[in-house]
């Protein structure tokens, strides 16, 4: 025992290590608690803790950061689309060349989307919503896991 330590009665020694035990268990807990983060955009996505609450993940704020934010809400707007098979007006928030929130498609992509205006069914904006999950997983998203977005633990809720 060091010289330090022989001062304090040993009582005093015992309820310590009790604390560290509890301390350690505590921080056990704390782990479990976290989720791991997905290292690929698609189990991100399908992943029901991440997914569920995906408009307040590190992703968002980053691709915010990265000024691509809109590349997430179109894929969010076409499975929304894809669900509900609502009336939603993807095409004129993200894919027309005056869209507020345009993202960045291909001319031939954005051209065959418009001649599908007039009779769109559910499964129109799926050429789209790929194509911008490619450009996510391989862009941005790589960076994203390498930033200190990523570094942040999410939460199981």
């Amino acid at each position: 025992m060091c010289k330090g330590l022989s001062a304090i009665p040993s009582s005093c020694l015992e309820k310590a290590k009790g604390m560290r035990v509890k301390l350690s268990h505590l921080a056990q807990k704390q782990d479990a608690n976290e989720e791991k983060l997905p290292q690929d955009l698609e189990s991100l996505l399908n992943s029901k803790p991440h997914f569920s609450s995906l408009n307040g993940t590190s992703l968002r704020c980053f691709l915010r950061s990265e000024l691509s934010e809109e590349n997430l809400e179109l894929w969010l707007a076409c499975e929304e689309y894809k669900s509900a098979s609502g009336s939603h007006n993807i095409y004129n928030l993200f894919i027309n060349p005056d869209a507020p929130r345009e993202v960045n498609l291909d001319s031939e992509t954005r051209e065959a989307l418009t001649g599908l205006m007039e009779d769109p069914t559910a499964d129109t904006f799926g050429e789209a919503q790929q194509r911008i999950f490619s450009l996510v997983a391989k862009d941005s998203f790589p960076r994203y896991l390498r930033s200190s977005y990523s570094q942040q633990p999410l939460k199981v809720l």
